[in-house]
């Protein structure tokens, strides 16, 4: 089976472009939706514990425990050391289910797939990207987003140019979804057709 890394940075089309990968009943792991469901599970005690006040009514407050960590790097390190073990369990069993169904390729959609070297851990790597005019477009139109709030964002991302020299694959979402879908799925012919069978 291949696993395929999906990454891009923000107002690229990411999770648009995930969802087609589910189109052509390809699996997809969610990164951030895995941390969303510890946020109400397994990461709750753990993370109460190293930032007493965060949790409300069993479920951590992103909002209060955003507060506490950023900006401040050794406590984004704490909890970076409780969260990404847990993500990385959850990450595991989506593949070995993947694999015991037969998939011959699965997606792990992670957004700081290279900032966290999360492509060591996967066969191939497409990036998800568009003009610097379109990502602006897109993500300014975002509810409650700045300027200042976009740049910050950007500053903690690998450059857009550095992550398209790196990866196996780009899926310009820039020229409409349309074209976007097309390339979609010749990646997944690539890498799941015929004689493309990995272990």
């Amino acid at each position: 089976m291949w696993v395929l890394g999906l990454t891009g940075s923000i107002g690229m089309g990411k999770s648009a472009t995930a969802q087609m990968f589910r189109a052509l009943g390809v699996p997809v792991h969610d990164a951030d939706a895995s941390v969303h469901a510890l946020y109400r599970g397994a990461a709750v005690a753990p993370v109460e514990a190293a930032f007493p006040g965060v949790a409300r009514d069993g479920v951590i407050d992103r909002a209060a425990l955003g507060a506490r960590v950023l900006g401040d790097a050794e406590a984004m390190k704490r909890l970076e050391a409780i969260v990404h073990p847990l993500v990385r369990e959850a990450e595991t069993a989506f593949l070995t289910k993947a694999r015991a169904s037969g998939a011959r390729l699965a997606v792990l959609d992670i957004p700081l797939l290279f900032e966290t070297g999360g492509d060591r851990r996967v066969d191939a790597v497409a990036v998800v990207s568009a003009s610097k005019a379109v990502q602006r477009e897109r993500v300014l139109a975002r509810a409650g987003m700045t300027d200042e709030k976009f740049a910050t964002i950007l500053a903690k991302q690998m450059p857009d140019g550095e992550k398209r020299r790196r990866a196996h694959f780009v899926i310009d979402t820039g020229r409409g979804f349309a074209a976007a879908e097309h390339q979609v799925a010749g990646i997944v012919r690539a890498l799941s057709g015929p004689g493309r069978r990995k272990g």
